[in-house]
């Protein structure tokens, strides 16, 4: 198994509030990347929310081959955001990208 740090894009249709937000990087807590080499050393959050709504949510997934990665990245996604109160319609997600390799994990 390989340790991944995946990329998934995404917009929000409407505006959020803090709430939601915590509530959406709780969920996505045990898939943070800063337990990484690469996402310590890089500062990657979990979630990154830009002025016009869109967002990026960066996830670590142990995976045995990157396609297998991205799917499960995607799959966590949507179930965080679901725990969070959203659906498809009020955050939409793009195409999950691996962003790094990393087997050590601390």
């Amino acid at each position: 198994m390989t340790t991944y740090v995946i990329s998934v894009p995404g917009t929000f249709t409407a505006d959020i509030g803090a709430d939601t937000r915590t509530r959406l990087a709780t969920a996505l807590r045990p898939t943070d990347p800063h337990g990484t080499r690469m996402g310590s050393a890089e500062g990657l959050d979990v979630l990154s929310v830009n002025e016009d709504n869109t967002f990026t949510l960066r996830l670590t997934v142990q995976a045995d081959t990157g396609p297998h990665a991205e799917q499960e990245a995607h799959r966590l996604a949507g179930s965080a955001l679901r725990d969070a109160g959203l659906d498809e319609r009020s955050a939409s997600l793009g195409s999950a990208v691996i962003t790094g390799i990393d087997s050590e994990v601390r």
